[in-house]
Order: C-alpha cells, then sequence, then structure tokens
C-alpha cells in the first residue's frame, strides 16, 4: 500500500505564498514523475506542476513565473512553492505520483488540500 500525505494549504492574501509538500511513503515503487493538479469548485482537475525523475520540470501557463516544483528523492517527497497567489488559484490541490511497482506501472493520488486565496 502506498500512502501520499499532504500538508501545507490554508487561507492567503492575494500576493501572499504558500508551500505544498507531499511525502510518499509505503510498499516499494520506482517513482518515475511527481506532480500537483487542482481542482477549483465547478471546474475540471488540471495539472499545475509536473517534474520528472531527471529533474525536468513543466508548468500551466497560468502559474508559470510564480510555482515552483521541487522534489526531495531521499525523502521521496515533491514540493510546491506557490509565490503572488492569485484568488484564482484557489483550489483543492492533489499531488499526483507516477512510477513503476514490479514492472507494472502505478499512479497514485493525494487526499487533496485547500488552498483558499483571499482578494
Amino acid at each position: 500500500q502506498v500512502q501520499l500525505v499532504e500538508s501545507g494549504g490554508g487561507l492567503v492574501q492575494a500576493g501572499g505564498s504558500l508551500r505544498l509538500s507531499c511525502a510518499a511513503s509505503g510498499s516499494i515503487f520506482s517513482i518515475n514523475d511527481m506532480g500537483w493538479y487542482r481542482q477549483a469548485p465547478g471546474k475540471q482537475r488540471e495539472q499545475v506542476a509536473r517534474i520528472i525523475s531527471g529533474g525536468s520540470t513543466n508548468y500551466a501557463d497560468s502559474v508559470k513565473g510564480r510555482f515552483t516544483i521541487s522534489r526531495d528523492n531521499v525523502k521521496n517527497t515533491v514540493y510546491l512553492q506557490m509565490n503572488s497567489l492569485k484568488p484564482e488559484d484557489t483550489a483543492v490541490y492533489y499531488c499526483n505520483v507516477r512510477g513503476t511497482r514490479y514492472s507494472a506501472p502505478v499512479n497514485y493520488w493525494g487526499q487533496g488540500t485547500q488552498v483558499t486565496v483571499s482578494s
């Protein structure tokens, strides 16, 4: 069993910052890439940022220049530093980890953490 434990969400004023963390634990598996998604009320879940094992990253256009994704391969943890937050960033943020376990692809999701940005 694999668990993804997220932390760091909360309420912040526009222009402020938050840092999300997501730690993977449990059954041994090989992590290929880690990412963050978000879902606002009434909207589809969208990918915010992703980082692959080699360190390459990609971001949604709406967060480029404001958000930074990073990972600690020793701790199996992915972070999302969010700066210059806007009210439109308000959403539930989900951690996503993809990899292989006994040569089979696996895909895990965190429980979600609420981020609320007030104007």
